[in-house]
């Protein structure tokens, strides 16, 4: 958790949540707010009777809004329960609270509106195409507002990111609570208030759509690509298809040779096609194997490129906690956001985003365990237990093996680690030593020697003879570090995020590697990797011949059953697939939204074998008629035999014929039990979208 020094003092209130000290404290709050008193009838109580009435127009003066055809008033969502979640891109506490919202948007969907507050950190974060980026690239769906100027946040009190504030549907501020790890508390406290406001009649249990940003973008053949590592010996070229989750592998020439994972978000191990991955980042060949930093999955995977199989070297598949342990059997460790991975004499080194930390394993032995780094998010040097680090984000280890070469990307630093056990950590070039954690918020640019130059969260680093080249990310440049005096320089980029290739401009370059005489650049917010010659400076773009994107990304749990249309049993022919039709109903005064694809998506109950595993779960758009009546698609059958009991869900947005900008989400689910066989059957079904409500 980053904090930031303004605001002001707080008071604990009931479950954990703090009523901070803000622009509401100019109102009285020794008595109820109005609307909040317990009715006197019996009923749940109100889990927050002195909540503080939030004022009019508290989300005014964002730059833009996102996901959203317009900005947000809490007026607009009178009813519903709104989380804040003010976070700014770069922060790892902030991305791990993502799956926690992500929870609660599915458990609460029609009770439960979050917006987040973008107040950023950095001067690059305050860019609206960089925060869209960001968004995109975490597969954030909620409204998002570009706080760029910070004044929502100075409204909360907010100190720290990432910081969630409640408002209840009667429009009432119920409290805060910074950092990561609050699932069960905004769960417990979220549950409360939909309980008592059902009860009282002032629950707004109607669905409500935004419009998504991720309906405007093109597919591209690598998505958001994280890192890349070169084997010169081979003649290969790794490349972390993040997004995408899977690792592509290419010829120098760019041939495209293998790709491994599905595509799908997940951790399931096996064969090259069917194996998961979820977004990962870093990786490093040795001896055959190709160990992956599986970021989102808190693992450390391993691929034997020979077999064409993936499986898991380390970790629990569940995120790592502070008070857990920091050392322990490979599979019995949890661990916390691995972003990158190097190889030094027999071991490999992780850069441990999430802890601000280091850790090693001895191939071959059973363990592994914290190499450096206190815990403490800072920039502050010593011996390996007493160091501190800031998120670091890529390491690569120097000829002899004596030490890591380490980016610090929230210190906006770079480090040298000693792989010694007794040795030291000492900061190249950026600021440390900073009192109170000052060193987090010494950032920008600036060519220098050693302390008196700046970075702006560098995220990517590699290492020819005594050059370090540095991906200084948010200044959208390359740096070169002389290693014989610390002397920074910047060699490509002119701080413009862009994508051309004379001069070179990249957009939040990534991860680095060198090999043939070229440093490939993973150059992430442009879907590419730029390969640059080193003796002449001459950029292009790697090309990987016939890649294809994958055709799923997102595999979903089952969904709620207990609105499901049931459907007549269907003897099905032995078809490639199932073409669907789906009619749909368009109630008088509302037309569909176009911004927001029609889905579909398939799931199974129990084992089966008529739909192919990798389909399932997986949501894909449909194809919409001209005059918007009905949508088609086609379920891939697998062609064995058999029965099963397929849910189809399929899903769509609508929007209210005039300009007031309200629209709602409408989703079905039918039950279709099916029978393969061989003797024939149907190879079409059709179904009746239910009249969205529309009161």
């Amino acid at each position: 958790m980053i904090r930031l020094r303004i605001g002001s003092m707080s008071a604990l209130l009931a479950f954990g949540l703090v009523l901070s000290g803000n622009v509401f404290a100019q109102q009285d709050t020794t008595s109820p707010a109005e609307g909040t008193e317990k009715p006197a009838t019996e009923g749940p109580e109100n889990p927050f009777p002195r909540a503080v009435k939030v004022p009019a127009g508290i989300l005014d003066g964002g730059a833009e809004w996102f996901n959203t055809a317009k900005p947000l008033d809490l007026a607009d969502l009178r009813g519903k329960v709104v989380l804040l979640d003010f976070w700014t891109y770069c922060c790892i506490n902030c991305m791990h609270i993502l799956p926690d919202l992500k929870f609660l948007e599915e458990k609460y969907g029609n009770q439960l509106v979050v917006i987040g507050v973008h107040s950023a950190k950095f001067d690059n974060e305050k860019d609206s195409q960089n925060i869209r980026n960001a968004m995109l690239r975490y597969e954030i769906e909620h409204p998002v507002v570009n706080d760029s100027e910070m004044l929502i946040w100075r409204r909360f009190g907010t100190r720290a990111w990432p910081t969630v504030a409640l408002i209840d549907p009667d429009g009432n501020y119920c409290g805060s609570q910074s950092g990561e790890g609050n699932r069960e508390l905004l769960d417990n406290v979220i549950g409360r208030l939909v309980e008592f406001h059902r009860a009282r009649g002032t629950l707004n249990e109607k669905p409500i759509v935004f419009s998504q940003e991720s309906v405007k973008v093109a597919e591209t053949a690598l998505r958001y690509p994280g890192k890349v590592s070169v084997d010169s010996e081979g003649g290969r070229v790794f490349i972390t298809d993040s997004n995408h989750n899977r690792i592509v592998v290419a010829g120098m020439n760019g041939e495209l040779q293998s790709v491994i994972g599905s595509g799908v978000a997940g951790r399931r191990d096996g064969r090259f096609q069917d194996a998961e991955f979820f977004r990962p980042q870093g990786t490093v060949l040795v001896n055959g194997i190709l160990y992956v930093a599986d970021t989102e999955n808190h693992l450390i995977r391993a691929v034997n490129l020979a077999e064409g199989t993936v499986s898991t070297l380390a970790g629990t598949g569940v995120q790592g906690q502070p008070g857990q342990p920091l050392d322990g059997g490979l599979l019995q460790v949890s661990l916390n956001s691995p972003w990158s991975i190097a190889h030094v004499k027999g071991s490999l080194f992780i850069a441990m985003a999430g802890p601000h930390q280091i850790w090693s394993h001895v191939l071959g032995s059973e363990r592994l365990a914290v190499h450096a780094g206190s815990g403490r998010e800072d920039v502050v040097n010593g011996t390996l237990a007493e160091a501190a680090f800031a998120q670091p984000s890529e390491l690569v280890g120097d000829a002899a093996g004596a030490a890591l070469f380490v980016v610090d990307s929230e210190g906006s630093a770079v480090r040298r680690v000693a792989t010694d056990p007794g040795g030291s950590v000492e900061t190249l070039a950026g600021t440390s030593e900073l009192p109170r954690g000052q060193s987090l918020f010494a950032f920008g640019y600036e060519d220098g020697v050693g302390d008196a130059a700046r970075f702006q969260h560098p995220l990517g680093v590699a290492l020819q003879d005594q050059t370090l080249y540095v991906a200084d990310s948010y200044n959208h440049r390359i740096r070169r570090i002389d290693l014989t005096n610390n002397a920074v320089t910047t060699w490509q980029g002119d701080g413009t995020p862009g994508n051309s290739l004379q001069p070179l401009q990249l957009s939040e370059p990534g991860g680095l590697a060198i090999g043939s005489g070229r440093l490939f650049v993973a150059d992430t917010n442009n879907h590419r990797v730029v390969a640059i010659d080193v003796a002449t400076g001459m950029s292009s773009v790697f090309e990987v011949a016939g890649l294809q994107p994958p055709a799923g990304s997102v595999r979903r749990p089952l969904p709620d059953l207990k609105s499901v249309i049931e459907v007549p049993a269907v003897r099905l022919a032995a078809t490639e697939a199932l073409q669907t039709v789906v009619k749909l109903k368009i109630p008088a005064g509302w037309k569909r939204n176009p911004e927001f694809p029609v889905t579909w998506a398939v799931f199974s109950e129990g084992e089966q074998s008529v739909v192919p595993g990798a389909v399932l779960g997986v949501r894909r758009e449909g194809t919409v008629a001209a005059d918007g009546s009905q949508v088609e698609f086609a379920v891939p059958l697998g062609g064995q035999p058999g029965e099963a009991k397929l849910i189809l869900q399929v899903t769509w947005g609508y929007c209210t014929s005039d300009d007031s900008g309200l629209c709602r989400l409408a989703s079905a689910i039918w039950r279709v039990p099916v029978i393969l066989n061989t003797d024939g059957g149907e190879s079409r079904l059709e179904l009746q979208f239910p009249e969205p409500d529309v009161q």
